[in-house]
């Protein structure tokens, strides 16, 4: 058979019921490689985004004669295979079948590893870090740490559910450059789930916060990197700033609902999301502004709530 033309195929590798995929679209689903291979047989098991660009796959058909009637149309038809309108490059597989080992970091957990590519420790702040994460649901804590691997985060959300959305949202994608130096290029971030499942914060810093706790201390020699804490004109310690509320809710004759809570806190501005949980035996919530608010933790009892 003649190579010339768009060729596609590699015709001297051994038939495998293993079909290796190739220029796929930016984050192809399991959904599109099985919607363009299932015309061929019964398709048993995918692996999608690998390689070092994420645009590769593997399909495994029950039965060699479905892959090699894959294999063989593509390589005799005039019109090459296509996802989103993209050429797709086949040929057989060096591998006999599928195997899907997954790492601790692939078991979905409610804390990620997250590393930032591309940066120094001291160019990304635990407040971009915040602002980032917080798009997809309440942040309750987060640690930075460096390691070999560079500098590190790990990122504790209420649920396995936030979690997995923010991974699937911000994997293999960069913060926003505004969000950055302006010396920096750009920051690549790359993540995991973490074994994790609630972390230990000893006392709030520029390099750990704990956004559900208000009584933990302040190691005010590592916040900002400052070797003073900042004193108000009254000569009092200054909290460091964010724009999320943490509520203590006591006193309740009735309950303190979504509504009610959004109702009192609207009064000083624009609140963005609100989030009720029990912790340590009491009620507590978490109300997200849209800007940073002057309000650091409010106790609400039965008179503020009308």
């Amino acid at each position: 058979m003649s190579s010339s033309g768009h060729t596609q195929f590699r015709y001297t590798q051994t038939p495998s019921k293993v079909v290796h995929l190739r220029n796929l679209p930016w984050e192809c689903v399991e959904e599109e490689l099985i919607d363009l291979c299932k015309r061929f047989g019964k398709i048993v098991n995918t692996k999608s985004n690998v390689g070092a660009n994420r645009n590769q796959a593997f399909v495994e058909f029950a039965d060699l004669n479905q892959a090699i009637s894959m294999v063989s149309y593509y390589a005799s038809s005039s019109e090459p295979a296509q996802i989103r309108g993209k050429t797709v490059y086949i040929q057989y597989s060096n591998r006999h079948e599928i195997v899907n080992n997954q790492s601790p970091g692939d078991v979905p957990g409610n804390v990620l590893l997250v590393t930032f590519e591309g940066v120094e420790s001291h160019e990304v702040s635990i407040d971009v870090i915040h602002l980032v994460f917080s798009a997809f649901g309440f942040v309750h804590k987060i640690a930075t740490f460096e390691k070999a691997a560079g500098f590190q985060a790990l990122v504790q959300f209420s649920d396995v559910e936030t979690a997995s959305a923010a991974r699937n949202a911000l994997d293999s994608r960069s913060i926003p450059r505004y969000l950055l130096p302006e010396h920096v290029g750009s920051c690549n971030l790359r993540m995991s789930y973490s074994a994790h499942t609630d972390l230990n914060i000893k006392f709030q810093s520029h390099r750990s916060r704990d956004y559900t706790n208000p009584y933990l201390p302040v190691n005010h020699t590592a916040m900002d990197g400052s070797t003073q804490p900042a004193l108000g004109a009254d000569g009092k310690k200054v909290e460091s700033q964010s724009n999320v509320l943490l509520g203590l809710i006591e006193n309740m004759q009735y309950a303190v609902t979504v509504d009610v809570l959004h109702t009192v806190f609207s009064a000083y501005g624009a609140v963005q999301k609100i989030a009720i949980f029990e912790k340590n035996g009491s009620t507590q919530a978490l109300i997200q502004y849209s800007v940073v608010s002057c309000f650091y933790v409010a106790a609400i009892k039965e008179t503020d709530v009308k």
